[in-house]
């Protein structure tokens, strides 16, 4: 399966990126946007200079705002905030996307209501379509830039995750294929949260050790709660799930590992969102997360303790203390 039509619904950072990597595969690409001033400075300047104003975007990269053109598409990426999957699917669905177009979901989350990952909320508008997911450790500035990197692609068809595979590859960029499109996507939403606590470790200087110690336990948390909610264990050692991770915890680029920092140094939530002046996923996922593991009775003390933070006013200092305090226990529980 060869794609030519990439449409790309969503001009944020992450994209445009993804946009500009396909454009290098691809004859032609659209990035689909809202704001009329923002696609027209695109497609004069070739830059997106509000999201990623360092990388020139290639000529064969049209930004519009026409959600019509999904209608040539052969592959559609649906990268917009978790909390438009479900508004912008039920709206592409009334523009014709034809019905052998893959649909490939890039957004990282669950809808609080229904616990449903961004997948299902797209296949309850396209039943007919083939979807698939697409997730790893990658920051939309490095991929811009063309930096090496890796990334999974979760797909039940063969033939489709061939194709995406092989859209989705260059000398620097290497993606795999996986069946476990729940074990990517959960991975790839609850490790948001950790990212938060994991910057909030940094803003409140607790070391070296301790951040280590939290990632490494929020490792063993992702597991836990997302085969709870239906993944393959194995799928979170993988890219998706510890290679996402680590980008997310550590990274000067990750959105919410900034809101985290931020909390630590003394701010509160609405002035870290506001600093950030993008989305940070993490935190409206943190309360669906949290809804979602509460349902299937899940022990999840790192999630819980950056729910606190977020929706119960405890302060950052006291939550992490939480814990450090809790009964021992052993290592593999």
């Amino acid at each position: 399966m060869k794609f030519q039509h990439p449409v790309v619904i969503g001009s944020g950072s992450w994209g445009t990126a993804l946009a500009i990597f396909l454009a290098r595969k691809c004859p032609q690409v659209h990035l689909v946007g809202r704001d009329e001033q923002a696609v027209a400075a695109i497609n004069e300047t070739h830059f997106n200079k509000r999201y990623l104003p360092k990388s020139k975007l290639p000529e064969n990269l049209i930004a519009t705002t026409d959600t019509n053109i999904v209608q040539k598409a052969d592959l559609v990426l649906f990268v917009v905030p978790t909390s438009a999957t479900r508004a912008t699917a039920e709206m592409l669905a009334q523009h014709g996307v034809p019905g052998e177009a893959v649909l490939l979901s890039c957004a990282k989350g669950i809808e609080r209501e229904t616990g449903k990952r961004m997948s299902q909320i797209i296949e309850d508008s396209f039943p007919k379509n083939r979807i698939a997911v697409f997730s790893g450790p990658n920051h939309a500035e490095e991929i811009a830039e063309g930096l090496p990197a890796a990334a999974t692609i979760g797909c039940h068809d063969q033939e489709v995750g061939e194709g995406l595979q092989d859209v989705f590859a260059n000398e620097r960029f290497r993606s795999y294929t996986n069946h476990d499109i729940a074990g990517i996507e959960l991975g790839g939403a609850i490790k948001n949260v950790f990212a938060i606590a994991s910057g909030v470790a940094m803003g409140l200087k607790l070391g070296d050790n301790a951040i280590s110690a939290l990632v490494t336990r929020a490792l063993a948390e992702m597991t836990r709660l997302g085969t709870d909610l239906g993944g393959d264990p194995e799928t979170f050692a993988g890219l998706s799930g510890l290679g996402d991770l680590i980008a997310t915890c550590f990274s000067v680029h990750s959105r919410n590992h900034k809101v985290g920092l931020a909390l630590g140094q003394g701010r509160k939530l609405e002035e870290a969102v506001s600093e950030l002046g993008m989305v940070a996923e993490g935190v409206p996922n943190t309360r669906s997360i949290y809804e979602a593991a509460r349902r299937v009775k899940a022990r999840t003390p790192i999630l819980d303790v950056v729910y606190a933070m977020l929706y119960q006013d405890v302060p950052p200092a006291e939550a992490l203390d939480r814990l450090f305090r809790q009964t021992p226990r052993k290592e593999a529980e």
